[in-house]
């Protein structure tokens, strides 16, 4: 099996992207890449262009990266550190951040490529709760 594909969670709070971390840690598998970027670099409300390119690379295992965001400026700091590193295998994904989040990683952890990987987290705005 190849490696899989990363996924960076990028939220405006370091303990709502910790959160989402250890859901998707216990849903999906040990053995997808996950890093997250919450908060600015002094642990503060806010997004840290440093700590969103850290975990890109961090969740990189040569497989692609999908980037998720939840919402604004997190959002808008994923897109420039994607524009000032540019890299076809990295892709910002418009998905819900929770549902997008598990959606990623269960089809990361079936050993998909980045684009299935890609579009699962994108179908996940269509899920119905009720």
């Amino acid at each position: 099996m190849s490696n899989p594909v990363g996924i960076v969670l990028v939220s405006h709070s370091a303990e709502l992207a910790a959160g989402l971390r250890l859901l998707v840690e216990q849903i999906g598998s040990d053995t997808v890449p996950l890093a997250t970027a919450g908060g600015t670099d002094d642990g503060r409300i806010g997004t840290s262009y440093d700590l969103v390119l850290t975990a890109i690379q961090h969740a990189d295992r040569g497989a692609g990266v999908v980037v998720l965001p939840d919402l604004g400026s997190s959002v808008l700091t994923a897109r420039t550190v994607m524009e000032d590193h540019p890299r076809t295998d990295v892709t910002i994904v418009d998905a819900p951040f929770v549902e997008g989040a598990v959606a990623a990683v269960v089809t990361a952890a079936s050993g998909a490529d980045l684009q299935t990987v890609v579009t699962a987290a994108k179908e996940a705005r269509n899920v119905l709760k009720l």
